[in-house]
């Protein structure tokens, strides 16, 4: 039995930079299992550690050896492996090249009476030294980074430069080599608190000794400290931290040994809006904002230091010089900014390019302005809503020139908000151009007011229209203007009560383009955005739970509203749970009659050949398209499916009564009239059809 030692692979490099080395650190594993297993090592558990400066993999109970094992492969049957004077035929020879032995490796065993060729290949065992070398070897190339870079005269690439590699199965060094550096067994301690060379006795003391010269080698256990400092902190000050989870992931990856720090600045600076503050220190500097017990923005910050804890007063009295300097900017750039009113900066958009074939930032504002007023109309809002979307629409760009935002630039629309108060333009519009990017994200909120939902979704409508009718739409997994996203953004506030005519709003849209001089089809570009926003819909639906046959059943019936398309689906789907017989039975009766009916026969009747099973399906048909129709006019999707399912007792019995396809020519024509009737009372509800097969109940025989 071989023994089992401890495999530690740890590749030294310059600092990567934070979010590439998280995406690495959760390739080791898989990366480096998978080459392990194709190399024919045998292993434990891997796990993957890393350090701005490393990346380290660590596997437990590695073989020294492979084991030795025959391996037995059946080949042809007796009568196709040998010849008449009983030798090896070439099927026969050619079977045992293809599994690389020769005629002495071949033999004779019989299986359920029959007598096949086997081959029996031995593999011995070999020290696995070598192996794990190649495997290793691979996992440097086969690391995937968003950027790369050569050095030296190097022809190899990495994220950045290597600079030593440990390779150890237990105290033996594995060959491995890596632009021109050879692996050791000397690790590199912190940069400050621990520099030069370490020894690294054996592969399982890697992690413990990095620990002892002050290297944190793990993302959690770094997050870990990094909380309970935080935590500290706001025990001892009585404040609150924000940690928004894409910079802590960030810092964590920024420090080998991290110390958490309060600073403090001038209390002044917070006469500066809050936003421009914290994007100053989360997004610049990376400090983590402190807030009061009534969630007021307070002026501590908590730095993370990557230094000597024993100068900690020193590292905070740096930071606090840099925010300092980065609020004098956003204070400077914020006073001057109110010293105009924000609607003399849209003249200034003329020098901002919105998109090169559909103009500038002023024309898109333009746009807006008129059609965020269609929008708030046909939604249905007050005369004043109206006009303050119509005011918000050309504004609610004006900011991107202005200092802060061309600074801060992830304050745009927020800073906007602030100008139109301090320009007097009210709350109405101020809080629609503060909030009209919203929703940014999934599970973002959308604009808090009716008129800021106006906005947001006349900004997202335009920039989709816009970009479909020159041709620069998503396609596969390329959506560099975020359309896929904008388009769910529309989608979620129109299922939040901002109920307009998408279709007309796009038709708004595109002729808005043309009288602004873009040339486009515009038949094909309507096309497009609807079947854009469908598309769209669906993958919303379908994350949400619902079925894909309901989905499809919905808009077998020309839907191409989002909003339609959801209310519909979600009643088809609640009616298909709450009721599932009656359901069941529904969808087979119709899609019973829906494959028997004959369009070109039409709806006409010969009222004296009908029987009273017919009459009780025209009449009720005729009774539930008209009760449907006054459903679905009040938005009562749920209503008009229970006026659908009064159908089913009159098409059972129609069914249970009547052979459909009746030799008498009159009487089949009559029978596939009625049966044109009863359909077409779901032909503004549902295609129940393509939900049958799926349904569980199987409906009644009928006769045909």
């Amino acid at each position: 039995m071989t023994s089992l030692k401890t495999l530690a692979f740890e590749i030294g490099t310059e600092e990567i930079p934070a979010f590439d080395l998280h995406s690495a650190t959760k390739q080791l594993e898989s990366l480096g299992a998978s080459l392990l297993d194709g190399a024919g090592v045998p292993h434990g558990a891997v796990r993957g550690l890393s350090t701005p400066r490393r990346l380290i993999l660590m596997v437990d109970d590695v073989a020294e050896s492979t084991e030795a094992i025959d391996e037995v492969f059946r080949g042809p049957a007796a009568k196709i492996a040998l010849d008449d004077q009983g030798g090896y035929t070439k099927a026969a020879l050619g079977f045992a090249r293809g599994k690389g032995v020769g005629p002495e490796a071949l033999e004779m065993r019989s299986e359920n009476g029959v007598d096949y060729l086997y081959a029996v290949r031995h593999r011995p065992s070999v020290p696995t030294a070598g192996l794990i070398g190649e495997a290793l070897g691979a996992l440097i190339e086969g690391l995937s980074w968003p950027k790369s870079c050569r050095w030296a005269r190097r022809s190899e690439s990495f994220s950045r430069p290597v600079r030593w590699i440990v390779a150890l199965l237990g105290s033996q060094v594995v060959p491995v080599s890596f632009a021109g550096v050879q692996a050791g067994r000397h690790t590199w301690g912190h940069r400050v608190l621990s520099p030069g060379t370490h020894e690294v006795a054996s592969a399982e003391l890697l992690p413990d000794l990095l620990r002892s010269l002050r290297v944190v080698p793990s993302e959690a256990e770094r997050e870990q400290a990094i909380r309970e400092g935080v935590a500290a902190i706001e025990r001892e000050t009585g404040l609150r931290a924000e940690l928004p989870a894409k910079t802590l992931l960030e810092v964590v990856n920024l420090s080998e040994a991290p110390t958490v720090l309060c600073g403090r600045f001038d209390e002044d600076f917070l006469r500066v809006p809050d936003e421009i503050i914290v994007d100053a220190m989360l997004m610049h500097q990376r400090y983590f904002p402190l807030y009061d017990a009534a969630g007021a923005l307070t002026n501590r910050f908590i730095v993370v230091s990557n230094g000597d804890p024993a100068h900690g007063d020193v590292v905070i009295a740096g930071n606090e010089r840099v925010v300092r300097a980065r609020l004098d900017d956003a204070k400077f750039f914020y006073e001057e900014d109110l010293k105009r009113p924000l609607e003399s900066y849209v003249e200034k958009l003329d020098q901002v390019v919105f998109q090169e074939a559909l103009g500038t930032t002023r024309a898109k504002a333009q746009r807006i302005e008129a059609l965020a007023a269609w929008v708030a109309r046909e939604a249905g809002l007050s005369a004043d809503e109206v006009t303050a979307a119509r005011r918000a629409g050309l504004l609610c760009k004006a900011d991107l020139v202005t200092n802060a935002v061309i600074e801060f630039t992830s304050v745009q629309g927020v800073m906007g908000g602030y100008y139109a108060q301090a320009s007097g333009e009210g709350d109405l519009v101020a809080q629609a151009v503060r909030d009209h990017y919203r929703p940014r994200f999934s599970g973002d909120e959308p604009p808090a007011s009716a008129v800021g939902r106006a906005v947001a979704a006349a900004d997202k409508l335009d920039t989709i229209c816009g970009l479909f009718a020159v041709g620069q739409g998503p396609t596969g997994s390329s959506d560099p203007f975020a359309l896929r996203r904008s388009a769910l953004g529309i989608i979620a506030m129109l299922g939040a009560g901002l109920r307009f005519p998408l279709a007309g709003a796009v038709d708004e849209a595109l002729a808005a383009y043309e009288a602004q001089g873009v040339s486009f089809d515009r038949g094909v570009a309507r096309a497009a955005v609807t079947e854009f926003f469908i598309t769209r819909a669906r993958v919303a639906l379908r994350d949400e739970g619902h079925g894909v046959d309901a989905i499809d059943a919905v808009l077998a019936v020309g839907v191409d509203d989002p909003a339609v398309l959801a209310t519909r689906v979600r009643a088809l789907e609640a009616a298909r749970s709450e009721r599932p017989e009656a359901f069941d039975d529904l969808a087979t009766a119709y899609a019973r009659a829906n494959n028997l009916r004959d369009a070109a026969v039409g709806v006409a009747l010969n009222e004296g050949l009908l029987s009273q099973q017919e009459r009780a399906v025209v009449e009720a048909a005729a009774h539930a398209e008209v009760a449907v129709s006054a459903a679905l006019g009040q938005g009562d999707y749920a209503q008009a499916l229970s006026c659908l399912a009064a159908l089913r007792t009159p098409i059972d019995a129609f069914f249970a009564s009547t052979r459909v396809m009746d030799d008498d020519l009159a009487l089949r024509a009559n029978h596939l009239a009625v049966l044109n009737r009863f359909v077409a009372a779901f032909a503004q509800v549902a295609d129940f059809g393509k939900m049958a097969k799926s349904a569980g109940g199987s409906g009644r025989k009928a006769r045909s």
